[in-house]
């Protein structure tokens, strides 16, 4: 290792090096291409500075004048390229290294003068990489080394043209170091075309992946989602946090409730300027900021301090990218928290998530005040101020407060002092739902997924179970287009109930009939009466006697075996389904005008 690099390491408090950092300094990595896999967290960043610098240096000890780059690393996103180069500076900083970056939104004549200055390295994304290198303001002739940081996540933006035409672009006669989270095809197959004899590297346990990470299935109602994400902040009361939203619109409305609620929050999403972003990211770095709210996309590649508290809003739509979320935390070794919220009537599509991503999970109920309070109150007895021995100067103040109050009412003052500058928790609706845990597949087992029921083990809809059954109608039916498939859903969410919770659904003219378990009929009403049905102009009802009515106007047999099959609808929810007006779509007996296009035969 070069002896610069070797005293920045020192400084910066590395008394050993990582798993990955090792690997590529290893005999079979030198003088060679790398595919590297490693664990998000794992020091990826210092390990390809490590190896670039014996193409960098050489034998010498400081890198010397260039008239066109040495090194390009490429990064995926914004966040992560200004990481990089932060990175990159102190690591070659007493090897005297120039270091530009090119990335979007920033300043491109401010860049190009920072290029004709002779970087010795340039950190970018793809997209203004390739604009500088076609406008002829970056010159890649002289590269040594080329850097794909993140590589899977660049292809999964749609940055491969731009990574073929940049990889092309390059002198054939360079190290390429190509790291990426796994061995996916598309990365192998790049790897094929643009490396030479390709050293594959991997430190991630493919059976274990994320083991430092505590994962929690928060169950929650429907409508107290952000009520949940509250309680949780306070529960688990990290140091740094971070709040992945589906939208940017979510983003928003986030970020303002939790900063209406007393919590020092930022947003980070697409729509923000580059300068915004880093602010944000900045106040989150120099403790401004404890939470942070943030898109998946504005998140990616972003490396918080002290992060220990990963919440997912909205349930990741796939295991990438909720491996990927998740890995903001629990990184190089610290341990970390991630915190799913999920609806009632989502709980098995959360079970499948985790058990195809082959992690361990507990399913619990979300933390209500009582718990927060618990552990609040245990945060306070343990407080280290609590241990120390009063100071000489404090003595005398501190034995009037015990004679003028006494010891119990200036703890309970302590108490509420400590209790107000936190914020207050939210209420919750008791939770229906069954603690369990949820764990990862053994290895063979097939691909991670949960086992399908055999035939004749799923529960019946009708019959024993929903023989007592209480009895719901609801405003909607054939008039309005109605279908079991889309309404099953909606009594879901309504409810806060699982589909396991609703047997049979009956579909009349104007109304339509459903029944619900005897056990969770009185809570599903109360729910109703409390919410509503969250459809403007819907309404549910408990049918009265809470027995099977006919419903209003039905002409539809209660069997199918008896009496004619009625037609068959159309299939697919109507964008009107929930326009509860019967006065809704063309009157019967009036034909749509008809006028033909110009310079075509009406014929």
């Amino acid at each position: 290792m070069a002896p610069a690099l070797a005293s920045a390491l020192t400084e910066r408090g590395y008394d050993k090096l990582t798993a990955v950092q090792m690997a590529v300094l290893g005999e079979d990595a030198r003088d060679a291409d790398l595919l590297v896999s490693a664990q998000t967290g794992s020091g990826k960043t210092v390990a390809f500075g490590l190896a670039m610098a014996p193409v960098l240096l050489g034998d010498a000890q400081v890198l010397g004048e260039v008239s066109v780059p040495m090194a390009l690393v490429i990064a995926p996103t914004r966040e992560l390229a200004m990481q990089v180069q932060r990175e990159l500076q102190w690591l070659y900083a007493k090897a005297g290294a120039r270091i530009a970056s090119c990335v979007g939104g920033m300043d491109m004549r401010q860049e190009r003068r920072a290029l004709a200055d002779g970087p010795h390295i340039v950190v970018g994304t793809p997209g203004r990489l390739r604009d500088h290198i076609t406008r002829g303001s970056l010159d890649i002739s002289g590269l040594r080394v080329v850097v794909l940081d993140e590589a899977d996540e660049m292809l999964d933006l749609g940055f491969r043209e731009d990574l073929e035409f940049i990889l092309a672009a390059a002198p054939q006669e360079r190290r390429t170091f190509l790291f990426s989270a796994t061995f996916a095809r598309p990365i192998v197959q790049l790897a094929r075309r643009f490396q030479r004899d390709a050293v594959r590297l991997s430190t991630v346990a493919e059976s274990q992946p994320h083991e430092d990470i505590d994962y929690r299935l928060l169950m929650v109602a429907p409508t107290e989602r952000e009520n949940a994400i509250i309680n949780a902040l306070l529960y688990y009361d990290a140091q740094n946090a971070l709040v992945f939203c589906g939208t940017r619109d979510a983003v928003r409305h986030l970020t303002s409730r939790l900063a209406n609620r007393g919590f020092r929050v930022v947003a980070l999403s697409g729509e923000l300027t580059q300068a915004e972003r880093t602010n944000a990211l900045q106040a989150m770095r120099d403790g401004r900021a404890r939470v942070c709210v943030a898109t998946d996309v504005a998140a990616r590649g972003i490396d918080l301090p002290n992060l220990d508290l990963v919440i997912h809003a909205d349930l990741p739509t796939n295991p990438e990218s909720l491996l990927h979320r998740s890995g903001r935390t629990g990184r190089a070794g610290r341990k970390g928290v991630c915190a799913l919220i999920v609806p009632y009537f989502r709980r098995a599509a959360a079970r499948r998530l985790m058990q195809l991503a082959k992690l361990d999970a507990t399913m619990e109920p979300a933390p209500g005040p009582a718990e927060i309070t618990a552990r609040a109150q245990a945060q306070i007895l343990a407080d280290e101020s609590l241990f120390a021995a009063p100071q000489e100067d404090e003595t005398e103040f501190v034995g009037k407060l015990l004679a003028s109050y006494g010891a119990e009412q200036i703890a309970a003052a302590f108490l509420r002092q400590q209790m107000a500058a936190r914020p207050a928790p939210e209420e919750l609706s008791e939770a229906r739902e069954e603690t369990q845990a949820i764990t990862r597949p053994e290895r063979g087992e097939r691909g991670g997924r949960y086992e399908r029921p055999e035939r004749g083990e799923r529960p019946e809809r009708s019959g024993n179970r929903f023989e007592n059954g209480i009895w719901f109608r609801v405003s909607l039916g054939r008039k309005h287009r109605a279908e079991p498939r889309w309404l099953l859903p909606m009594i879901c969410k309504a409810g806060h109930v699982t589909k396991a919770a609703v047997g049979s659904i009956k579909v009349g003219d104007t109304t339509t009939d459903f029944e619900i378990s005897t056990a969770l009929a009185d809570a599903f009403e109360a729910t109703i009466a409390a919410n509503g049905t969250g459809e403007k102009g819907v309404t549910i009802t408990r049918a009265e006697g809470g027995n099977r009515p006919a419903p209003a106007g039905s002409r539809r047999p209660d069997s199918f075996k008896d009496g004619p099959k009625p037609a068959r609808k159309p299939r697919g929810r109507p964008d009107n389904a929930f326009r509860a007006t019967e006065g809704a779509g063309p009157k019967p007996g009036k034909k749509k005008s008809y006028k033909p296009k110009p310079g075509r035969d009406p014929r």
